[in-house]
């Protein structure tokens, strides 16, 4: 019944591997359950409250409707979308939210704006006009597309395994860990982790992936239990550690299972923007959110599809009406459970690294949010050290793909080499796209070759400008 329904063997996979891919792609992104209380749980809305409106911050409801959300999203791709894709709270989305929104109005307002962005993406999905978007990009922008988010998955695995880190001060933004010395036994178990994945994979290991990611959290327990290391950062008195966690201290927790709270879902006002802020800014707010979703997305089920080979001569993928419907359906969830956005992840590349190629992948996925919504505890234990070597090792698997472009037209070749770089470079998905959108109409046009332009692209293309400008249309617009 599952193979017949999920079309496994039809794609080349077995239900065993199904199982293990939804499983690494969990390990690699249940990091979300808890850093999302952090970045929107301790931040205050206009009028100094927090999330579902107390004097008090509640991590504990944010990280359990963000298990709760991803858990029913991520199911319902598997089912509807039969693709091995999982879905949960945007990041950068949800700091752009906690920030640049919440802070000009109240929470509820904010995710009434979310609500609102993602009811638009849904309507441009019935009518066909998202789908016709994605199939109006060339197939090659599209390889381009899925080998930039190859090193920008890699990067984010390099940065929170604090291997690449910021720099305080100088020219350069960023060294080789701290001050340009890799310090501390974090880095040994990230180290550790990724060499052992990568001798699994040379040797053809079924389960690479997984088995890395847990020889390296439970060598991780270890080294915390017998040395005493610590986060990274200390939000009660403000200490930094250099040679801390990441982000989970891996310790064995004394209670496994715990009382979700779901009391937060519910907590949108719809409208309630407008009475806060102009109604050019809230529009402007809409679009932001609106064009970041509908394009890291593209680029996202892209990716996943040319890692998975489901991506025809085209550039076109199975169920793409469907899978674009439960992503658009997820931002509106994610406002209405008062967590932000909730959309696609490139960590799902990591479950097809492992070998997933159907919605069974994400059944398995989604399931495990379901159960991390009484398991918070257990989830704890993976630390970011133990997960992100296998975004490195993904990001190598999607970079091969660059050899599919045709490096001898400068009029595809450009736009590819400023999608490929400007992902990692400005660490966001929708800008590496929207660059390559904007260089492949110019250059067209300049070489004289404007009937290869669909028009949707220009459209697009003149909306990223919008996007790119928003600052200066901003400026204007307040004079």
């Amino acid at each position: 019944m599952l193979d017949s329904f999920f079309k496994i063997s039809e794609r080349g996979s077995t239900v065993g591997r199904e199982v293990r891919g939804g499983f690494v792609t969990f390990f690699t992104m249940a990091y979300i359950v808890a850093l999302n209380p952090l970045i929107i749980g301790l931040a205050k809305d206009g009028d100094g409250k927090f999330i579902g409106g107390g004097d008090a911050p509640n991590l504990a409801a944010v990280a359990a409707m963000t298990a709760l959300i991803a858990g029913i999203m991520t199911i319902l791709m598997g089912v509807l979308g039969n693709y091995p894709l999982a879905l949960a709270t945007g990041l950068g989305l949800n700091t752009f939210v906690a920030v640049g929104i919440a802070s000009k109005m109240t929470w509820a307002d904010a995710m009434g704006l979310i609500v609102i962005e993602g009811l638009i993406i849904t309507i441009l999905v019935l009518t066909g006009f998202r789908t016709a978007v994605f199939k109006a990009v060339p197939a090659q922008l599209k390889i381009a597309i899925s080998v930039g988010i190859g090193l920008f998955i890699a990067l984010i695995g390099l940065v929170d395994a604090g291997f690449v880190r910021r720099t305080s001060s100088g020219p350069v933004p960023v060294t080789l860990g701290d001050g340009g010395t890799l310090v501390g036994w974090p880095i040994i178990v990230f180290a550790l982790g990724l060499f052992l994945m990568i001798a699994l994979m040379v040797k053809k290991v079924k389960g690479a992936l997984l088995i890395g990611i847990a020889s390296a959290t439970v060598v991780a327990v270890i080294v915390e239990k017998a040395f005493k290391i610590g986060p990274n950062f200390n939000g009660a008195t403000g200490a930094v550690n250099p040679k801390g966690w990441g982000l989970n201290v891996p310790s064995i927790p004394s209670k496994i299972v715990g009382t979700p709270n779901f009391g937060l879902f519910g907590h949108f006002n719809l409208f309630g923007s407008f009475s806060r802020v102009s109604a050019i800014t809230a529009i402007l707010f809409i679009f932001t959110l609106l064009l970041s979703d509908f394009f890291d997305t593209v680029g996202t089920v892209t990716a996943i599809g040319h890692e998975a080979g489901l991506i025809d001569k085209d550039g076109n993928i199975p169920n793409n009406d469907r899978i674009l419907l439960v992503d658009s359906l997820a931002a509106v969830a994610g406002g209405a459970g008062s967590i932000s956005s909730n959309t696609s992840y490139i960590e799902s590349a990591s479950g097809v690294g492992e070998g997933a190629r159907t919605g069974l992948a994400s059944v398995v996925t989604g399931v495990l949010f379901l159960l991390t919504t009484f398991l918070a505890p257990l989830v704890a234990v993976i630390p970011y050290e133990a997960a992100t070597p296998a975004l490195v090792i993904v990001g190598f698997l999607m970079m091969t793909q660059v050899k599919n472009v045709d490096w001898d037209d400068y009029g595809i070749a450009i736009p590819a080499f400023l999608t490929i770089v400007l992902m990692p470079f400005t660490y966001s998905i929708s800008v590496g796209i929207g660059a390559g959108f904007v260089s492949y109409v110019v250059i067209r046009v300049v070489q004289g070759r404007r009937k290869e332009i669909h028009p949707l692209l220009l459209l697009v293309s003149g909306l990223f400008m919008i996007y790119f400008l928003a600052s200066p249309i901003n400026t204007w617009i307040g004079k």
